[in-house]
């Protein structure tokens, strides 16, 4: 049996496992070793649709979001080049039934930072001037808005982390957790490895329930399959921004070859799904509900067809936020549950982890770790929004 020793060992090597390492690297730490059982970002980090935004109505995840942000525009300062950010603008809108909640929560959202601000239905025109903007009550917009690539992110956190010394082991699956007393003590891998630890932080995604489960660890996650449909819109589209639609409940984006990536944004029915066997595209029920939600919000894309589809899985919680959390056993922390987050979140999870590390807190009062604490599903205490938009409550 081999052993090894490090500070911290990290279980899982996506999008927020690498942040993580990253943001360890950023505060001093080297001695750290990321298990993946495959490759980085080989999971659902590649699957993600990679919008970036800060429209929550959750003041601590807006402000993760703004924090996360200012990561996406520096990139090429911080990471040395290209990590596929594209800030083309974000555009919200909703019914007039949720135009009150939705001023209400850009000034929430202004008050963390944020920068966003109510548009008119004439600038919004301007941008998206194929759609039928006539069910819209109101609009947000985020200027610095956009989309990005989480697997390119994750790739160059986890360089970065490596070129001080932090250690990747790829192909290498967690078997079990070593424990000691009341607390952890290292990781188990698969091949008989073991890496001793003080610290082990479990970021597994739509894996982390089956394995924190065998500790009496409960993480509420339901896997959700979410399908992506992508359209040649058969018109060029200038300077189009991001589109958020909750009167139909959908999203839309351009993508850098001139297609246009849709996803559905109603879930109050999950698509429970294994996360190790899932139909990899679109279904034609979904593909049916992308043409029928298209046409009618964008009726001015009337030669588009569909040029591909693919799918990937949500880790859900029941209240639709993460789990970013110390446990009952000392020495083990919880990065999970993003509900379709976690891209636009990573770096400020990085960062939120690693004070719970060094600190044991949050040092940021916009982020507090007591909002994203595991037992707050048992206290029956969810994190929800102050201002909910009716019809569209997954989507704060």
């Amino acid at each position: 049996m081999s052993i090894e020793t490090a500070e911290v060992v990290i279980v899982g090597g996506g999008i927020e496992g690498a942040a993580v390492a990253w943001s360890l690297s950023q505060r001093g730490i080297g001695d750290v070793v990321v298990v993946e059982r495959n490759t980085v970002g080989s999971g659902m980090t590649g699957k993600s649709s990679g919008i970036v935004r800060c429209h929550y109505g959750v003041s601590s995840l807006a402000a993760m979001a703004a924090i996360s942000l200012e990561v996406f525009e520096k990139a090429h300062e911080i990471f040395g080049h290209d990590i596929g950010f594209r800030q083309i603008g974000y555009v919200v809108g909703v019914g007039e039934e949720n135009a009150d909640n939705l001023r209400k929560s850009l000034a929430a959202q202004r008050e963390v930072g944020v920068q966003t601000e109510e548009i008119d239905k004439s600038e919004v025109a301007k941008l998206w001037p194929c759609a039928d903007l006539g069910p819209f009550g109101a609009f947000g917009w985020e200027a610095r808005g956009g989309y990005g690539d989480a697997y390119q992110t994750a790739q160059a956190m986890m360089v970065a982390a490596r070129a001080v010394g932090i250690r990747l082991r790829q192909g290498a699956t967690a078997a079990r957790l070593l424990l000691a007393g009341d607390g952890v003590s290292g990781v188990a891998l698969a091949d008989g490895t073991e890496i001793h630890a003080d610290v082990v932080v479990v970021a597994a995604g739509a894996w982390t329930s089956p394995f924190l489960a065998q500790y009496g660890i409960t993480v509420p996650i339901a896997v959700h399959r979410a399908q992506i449909v992508l359209v040649a819109p058969g018109i060029a589209l200038e300077a189009a921004p991001v589109f958020s639609d909750l009167v139909s409940l959908q999203y839309i984006r351009p993508e850098p070859d001139g297609d246009i990536l849709f996803g559905n944004s109603d879930h109050a029915e999950l698509d429970i799904a294994d996360p190790d066997r899932y139909l990899n595209r679109a279904d034609e029920a979904f593909l049916d509900l992308a043409v029928t939600k298209i046409g009618t919000r964008f009726p001015g894309l009337g030669a588009a067809s569909v040029s591909g589809s693919y799918a990937g899985c949500y880790d859900v919680t029941p209240d639709w936020n993460p789990v970013i959390s110390l446990c009952d056993i000392d020495g083990l922390i919880i990065a999970a549950g993003f509900s379709g987050h976690g891209f636009k979140i990573a770096p400020a999870v990085g960062r939120l982890v690693s004070d719970l590390i060094i600190d044991g807190r949050a040092n940021d009062p916009r982020t507090p770790e007591t909002d994203f604490r595991l037992s707050r599903f048992a206290e029956n205490k969810p994190l929800k929004t102050r201002f909910p938009y009716v019809g569209a409550g997954e989507m704060r």
